[in-house]
């Protein structure tokens, strides 16, 4: 299972040829953190664009956070927040893909690269 970050998410949306060939390629069950997906949501220019964001969103197994997530985001956050401008929201995606060992598939490499004991598609 590959864990898939919101910016992915958002050009499966938008049909990105690239990204949907990407996916195929890797053919393996899709994952989002929680975090992704109230990010979409929050994204949500009206009720009708919420009502279709929450429909995407049920396609996905939605990894919802625990104490060990929130516990390696806390801990993320200290090591990373002033060196790398490492946000919550990226700190607690990542957090969810160490706690369950499943890589990410990202296009912000930046964000994410520096973190040890993720692994980054």
């Amino acid at each position: 299972m590959i864990c898939l970050d919101t910016n992915v998410l958002i050009e499966i949306l938008k049909n990105n040829p690239e990204t949907l060939k990407k996916l195929q390629q890797l053919n393996m069950g899709f994952a989002i953190s929680s975090i992704s997906a109230m990010e979409l949501l929050y994204g949500a220019l009206n009720k009708k664009e919420l009502e279709k964001l929450q429909l995407f969103i049920g396609k996905f197994k939605i990894i919802h956070l625990d104490q060990a997530m929130s516990e390696h985001g806390l801990a993320l956050i200290a090591d990373y927040a002033k060196s790398h401008a490492l946000d919550i929201p990226d700190a607690l995606i990542a957090a969810t893909c160490i706690v369950h060992k499943l890589p990410l598939f990202t296009y912000n490499l930046k964000d994410f690269r520096f973190i040890p004991g993720l692994v980054v598609i």
